[in-house]
């Protein structure tokens, strides 16, 4: 029982003063229940009791049975990952794909490894394996996406040509299995590879499936900031295409330009939302930096051409000078290197007595292309009010848990969101912020009884003190807890009590409902 507090139940209606019963897992009554006794109690007076919240964009895939990040989520309020971000995951692949997307994108999803899979010759991984291993294993409830990438080079390699009939219909039926499986939607990652070598048709016939299903294509898009017309313009295209929902990932840019280019979709009658983080800067693998005529899906091939004199001395005449200067060093796998994090690229060039071309190549071969920056956006804080405040989006941290010093977006957003955005700027009421920050989540990828507060619905749940809910984490100390929420409930038991781990593991993958 949650007793005397105040119920802010996902609808949008004013909140209410109610105790919550749980039974077996499940809400069983709301209202005034003086006369019901329970084995456990939760004293709520004075907070906010909501439904768990979703972060529909985090890069948990390999650490959510870690219990740092667990911690870090749930005293945000967090009690669900969406998983299988950018086009880049574990699953379905074969033991090809799965070596090289481990490799890859080492420094956003860490490796398969910490879930006790190993990235071996003949371990290929299905979506049913990948998800029996968030089974009670954490705190937190996984919902997993269909990574187009890992499909693509399971079935292409790391080819940039279009597939071929057959390799196009072998790509569908990976993602058809994967869907029945319990996936709920298909994302991909156009500004990495192998995403980026896939046209809307191809990109289309994988959202069919999930169409069918009424499940989203949630894509990382081509073009983000000035260029996002681009970007959502061909997103718009495959859900036309495709007859399938979209979402946009962290969506970020001019705000006036964002929202009306979201409007002009939704006034076609296309089923379109988004999620954000409120930072001003984002996080991502080093290599993302290197031009298109450097970048291979041959990673060995990557590696072995930046060691080249005639390819630095490119690479430094061609790149935007103003890039580096935007660029701290955030994960650093190097014993050689270790004293870099933290830095600006440029500072930490200067100290090794290099060019900042020179120093982003010799740390990417250090570190065989496993390093993680933070990096500078050309925005500001309208914008990202802008955005939060349009009834299409909704919260996704983008988190990223590795490194020395990772984007402090894991361990702050849902709580600056409530702190900055609903105490002190009014962008939201709190009834509002529990409609993007849970109820909307759980409509987009169909969790039927997930994202708010009534009778039969799962009793994934939050108690918020609305005075004391503050982040901590900035960029300095980005692994500082937030405060302000000290009791979690995850399937009706406890998972976080007096502001810690219970050591209760009730979360689950969520599957969606079935149309």
């Amino acid at each position: 029982m949650i007793r005397g507090g105040m119920v802010v139940d996902g609808t949008g209606r004013p909140g209410y003063r109610a105790d919550v019963g749980v039974v077996a897992g499940r809400i069983r009554d709301v209202g005034i229940l003086t006369h019901v006794l329970a084995p456990l109690e939760i004293d709520a007076a004075g907070r906010f009791v909501v439904p768990g919240f979703i972060d529909t964009h985090v890069h948990g895939d390999a650490v959510v049975s870690d219990p740092a990040p667990q911690l870090a989520a749930l005293r945000q309020g967090v009690t669900a990952f969406v998983l299988g971000q950018d086009g880049l995951s574990f699953a379905p692949s074969t033991p090809e794909a799965l070596f090289w997307v481990t490799r890859y994108f080492a420094a956003v999803n860490g490796s398969c490894g910490a879930l006790g899979i190993e990235a071996a010759p003949g371990n290929g991984l299905t979506v049913a394996e990948l998800l029996a291993n968030y089974h009670r294993t954490t705190a937190l409830n996984t919902v997993y996406l269909i990574p187009h990438g890992t499909v693509r080079y399971s079935v292409m390699g790391g080819s940039s040509r279009p597939p071929s009939q057959q390799e196009l219909a072998t790509m569908v039926r990976l993602t058809e299995e994967g869907l029945e499986q319990g996936a709920a939607g298909v994302s991909s990652g156009l500004g990495y590879l192998p995403g980026r070598f896939a046209a809307a048709d191809e990109l289309a016939a994988l959202c069919r499936p999930a169409a069918r299903r009424g499940l989203p294509y949630v894509t990382h898009m081509r073009g983000y900031g000035a260029a996002a017309e681009i970007g959502m313009t061909e997103a718009c295209a495959i859900g036309r295409l495709a007859e399938v929902p979209v979402h946009i990932s962290h969506y970020h840019g001019p705000g006036r330009l964002l929202t009306e280019l979201v409007d002009t979709a939704l006034a076609t009658d296309l089923d379109l939302t988004y999620d954000t983080y409120p930072y001003l800067r984002g996080c991502s693998i080093l290599a993302r930096v290197l031009p298109s005529w450097l970048e291979t899906t041959d990673l060995d091939r990557t590696l072995d051409s930046l060691a080249d004199p005639a390819i630095r001395l490119r690479l430094a005449a061609e790149t935007d000078p103003a890039l580096w200067p935007q660029l701290t060093l955030a994960h650093v796998p190097s014993d050689r290197y270790r004293s870099a994090i933290g830095m600006r690229l440029c500072k930490a060039a200067r100290q090794a007595g290099v060019t900042p071309a020179d120093f982003c190549a010799d740390l990417l071969i250090d570190t065989a292309l496993g390093a993680g920056v933070v990096f500078d956006y050309p925005e500001d804080e309208q914008s990202v009010r802008e955005l939060l405040r349009h009834d299409a989006h909704m919260a996704g941290s983008d988190g990223i848990y590795l490194g020395g010093r990772p984007h402090p977006r894991g361990y702050g957003t849902f709580a600056r969101l409530l702190r900055r955005h609903v105490r002190e700027l009014g962008d939201w009421t709190w009834e509002q912020a529990v409609v993007h920050l849970a109820a909307r989540p759980a409509q987009r990828f169909r969790l039927a009884d997930r994202g708010t507060i009534a009778r039969g619905q799962v009793a994934d749940l939050a108690v918020i003190d609305p005075a004391a809910i503050r982040d901590h984490a900035t960029y300095a100390r980005p692994r500082a807890l937030a405060t302000g929420i000290d009791d979690v409930v995850v399937a009706g038991v406890p998972v976080l009590a007096g502001g810690q781990l219970t050591g209760e593991l009730p979360g689950t993958p969520l599957y969606p409902m079935k149309i």
